[in-house]
């Protein structure tokens, strides 16, 4: 078996794939005050509770956004699998090249994105991960990344709103009835939803033009389901597309 650990701003998550699919997926909290123990005794009560052993996992493969917590969790891994755990990096997947400046920027769960869309399609795409921060990947037709747009995601809009302004209230990501908003919280919705849905829609629009020609969309993420109004934007929407980048690489490392 094949374990895949994506390490988030908000939640790390382990997927478990066997028999060719995913059998388990799990989620913990991203904590950075917390040590290897806590990661390790919740992973044991998974394995338990799924009737599965340690042993069973052949590779280990990890992506991470977060310093302070990945040597947390890769201790832990380590110390559960042994040192052969696979950290990604812009220099572990040979097979696909990275056309930026500075290639160590660009983050492991985007570069496990762009390999997924890479094998899965042969054509130019955009990787659309709603995440903490929502970000755009556009992978060309052969195998190359051709550059990265970020910005806040749309749960940290709300807080940043929240955080930052006197009056204000958390509101829930819910997709309003009319961009008119009759109350602050309908006023909210509005603003960030909406908002993002014509932002998603204008940056998609220019990334196809700046590459002239035929380019397809493809959304992830925790959130990439909850603007329903933008499913005829992508090909596909797949919230286990990190988790099928880790296991492509991981597979092609093991062979």
């Amino acid at each position: 078996m094949l374990l895949a650990v994506d390490v988030g701003n908000t939640d790390t998550v382990f997927g478990l794939h066997g028999s060719g699919n995913w059998e388990h997926i799990w989620r913990m909290r991203s904590l950075v005050q917390e040590n290897e123990a806590h990661y390790e005794s919740k992973l044991r009560l998974h394995f338990l509770e799924a009737g599965l052993w340690f042993g069973d996992v052949e590779t280990v493969v990890v992506s991470s956004v977060v310093p302070a917590i990945a040597p947390v969790i890769l201790r832990m891994l380590r110390s559960l699998f042994g040192d052969g755990v696979i950290v990604v990096g812009p220099e572990i997947y040979p097979a696909l090249s990275i056309e930026i400046d500075h290639p160590h920027e660009i983050g492991a769960d985007l570069i496990a994105n762009a390999v997924a869309v890479s094998t899965r399609y042969k054509q130019n795409c955009v990787v659309v991960d709603f995440g903490t921060a929502l970000t755009f990947t556009t992978v060309s037709k052969d195998s190359k990344i051709l550059g990265v747009a970020i910005l806040p995601g749309l749960v940290t809009a709300v807080k940043a709103l929240f955080a930052n302004t006197a009056q204000l209230p958390e509101v829930p990501l819910e997709l309003p009835q009319s961009a008119i908003g009759k109350n602050t919280v309908e006023a909210i919705q509005a603003g960030i939803l909406l908002g993002y849905e014509g932002l998603v829609k204008s940056l998609l629009g220019r990334i196809r033009a700046e590459l002239g020609g035929e380019c397809i969309a493809v959304a992830t993420g925790g959130l990439s389901s909850i603007i329903d109004t933008l499913r005829d934007e992508f090909t596909e929407i797949d919230r286990k597309l990190t988790l099928d980048g880790l296991r492509i690489i991981g597979e092609s490392l093991r062979k």
